[in-house]
């Protein structure tokens, strides 16, 4: 294209095209540039449920006090003629729970939406009650509202926004207890998913130089940036407990390409299944690092501690990697003791990714939570004058939509996903879900890939948007902009403390 601008231009000046016929051409030349770039976008389709959840509501009504009512009426209102005999084949639901074939007798509970107009209606009778078997899902931080959250996104990849407005907590533990700041407002065509303003939302994987020295020449020299760039800032996470299996890891590799992110496969799945792709990320035991050149057109491949060993840094498996690979090597860390240090002496032996990893409730070893981790993390990189020469990687309870900006605000150039593959899948959970080692979950026995593909996709394209919805109400042009913008961010504490401290009776520290 630009060798035709050239040639257009060069006619131009030797004369044997007029000025309109040029800008013509030139207009021509534009439209095709036009017509050619193509705006990132996820495309997202509405699926059925193979493994439908519990339905949030019990209704339960007294058939006896049921009949008595039908018989009143029948009795007062019994004449065709008389206005209110319509009374009498009315339902008191507008959702549909008492519109079937035999009425309130055999009710819908799955249509209930918990407005309680039958049973201030009829309260002699009818009573809604929360299902206890929807209660029981997840565990006290993954709770059945971001399993629902989780299910509804990814059944329909729209973002959940409800006539009643935000029903969420102003205040709580965890990343309840940041507010994001949307008071900046700057231009209204920028505005999210419907805004005429691109936000762009892709990220860099890898190094970029803190600044570019040039010779005398004005060549390049010394360090070049070695990255590449996934088009949204989360990618997938190694499957934990025990949900890794050949069927799980190719419908995360195939989303993954899809939507131009990455996953993360332990690299023996990724070699039995051949797998190796530029979008899969093989995980390697340190002990195992020479194996890194097994997979040609990996553009990452991440080290993580040898199991039975402690979570430390083997400075000698990240060199053999090195060696026998041309991807950029990653090192995963774990928030236990000491892992500053492990942290540090691994980007000063070079590593260009850094996966930083809690447990599944984003807690470090000593109960702290993520958005404190990722903010030292990012903090200790900038204070050492290397932030940019690292990409920072990060997972650990991100079980919502929000969870990812709050931690790219944190620090983090992007989020690992875990636990919300298994509930976009509409697969179920027993016991905790705090341990990654400890999980212990299962996948719809039929699992159909391109019904699951689609599933992740919904989801991605669900959590994109809620991302760009943010990024326009802040009137942030790209999610790059973001990281570790903290002034963007209001944590509740903090907010508790400067409004209430010194009043008689209120006792810090809060959420």
């Amino acid at each position: 294209m630009l060798e035709s601008a050239a040639h257009v231009g060069l006619q131009a000046t030797d004369g044997p095209l007029s000025m309109d016929k040029f800008g013509a051409e030139s207009a021509r030349i534009g439209r095709e540039v036009a017509d050619g770039y193509h705006r990132y976008h996820i495309d997202t389709e509405e699926v059925d449920d193979v493994n439908p959840l519990p339905h949030r509501f019990l209704v339960t009504v007294g058939k006896v006090g049921l009949a008595k009512l039908i018989s009143k009426e029948a009795l007062t209102y019994f004449r065709p003629w008389d206005p209110h005999f319509d009374v009498i084949l009315s339902r008191p639901c507008t959702y549909g729970v008492f519109s079937g074939p035999l009425g309130g007798f055999i009710p819908r509970p799955k249509l209930c939406v918990g407005c309680l107009r039958c049973e201030v209606q009829h309260p002699e009778f009818v009573k809604v009650l929360p299902n206890p078997d929807l209660a029981k899902m997840g565990d006290s931080y993954t709770t059945h509202g971001h399993i629902a959250a989780i299910d509804e996104e990814a059944k329909k990849g729209m973002v959940p926004v409800r006539g009643q407005g935000y029903r969420g907590r102003f205040g709580g533990p965890g990343f309840d207890g940041m507010l994001t700041d949307m008071s900046e407002i700057v231009r209204p065509s920028r505005d999210g998913i419907h805004g005429r303003e691109l936000i762009g939302t892709a990220v860099d994987i890898g190094s970029k130089p803190m600044h570019l020295s040039f010779d005398s020449d004005g060549k390049l020299s010394g360090s070049t940036p070695e990255m590449f760039t996934i088009q949204v800032p989360f990618i997938f996470d190694l499957p934990p407990g025990n949900l890794e299996s050949t069927r799980l890891a190719e419908v995360v590799e195939s989303t993954s390409r899809g939507i131009d992110t990455l996953a993360c496969l332990d690299a023996h799945t990724v070699a039995r299944n051949r797998l190796d792709a530029p979008n899969v990320v093989p995980v390697l035991d340190n002990a195992e690092a020479s194996r890194a050149s097994e997979f040609p057109r990996a553009r990452l491949i991440e080290l993580r501690s040898t199991p039975g060993r402690p979570w430390g840094w083997d400075a000698g498996g990240f060199d053999l990697a090195r060696e026998v690979s041309d991807a950029i090597i990653g090192i995963r860390i774990h928030f236990e003791e000491g892992w500053q240090d492990r942290m540090t002496k691994a980007v000063e032996s070079g590593a260009k990714v850094i996966h930083l990893l809690a447990d599944l409730h984003g807690r470090g070893s000593d109960g702290t939570f993520v958005t404190e981790l990722f903010k030292e993390a990012h903090m200790l990189l900038l204070e050492q004058g290397r932030r940019d020469t690292v990409t920072l990687l990060g997972g650990g309870g991100i079980v919502g939509a929000d969870h990812v900006p709050k931690a790219i605000i944190s620090g983090l150039d992007a989020v690992a996903l875990d636990l919300p593959v298994l509930f976009a899948l509409q697969g179920r959970s027993n016991g905790s879900l705090r341990q990654r080692a400890k999980v212990d979950g299962t996948l719809p026995r039929e699992l159909d890939q391109e019904w699951a593909e689609q599933r992740l996709t919904n989801l991605c394209g669900s959590w994109r948007d809620q991302l760009l919805e943010i990024l326009g109400a802040m009137g942030i042009r790209e999610v790059r902009r973001l990281r570790g913008e903290f002034g963007r961010s209001m944590v509740v504490r903090h907010l508790e403390d400067e409004a209430f401290e010194g009043i008689a009776g209120y006792v810090g520290g809060g959420c």
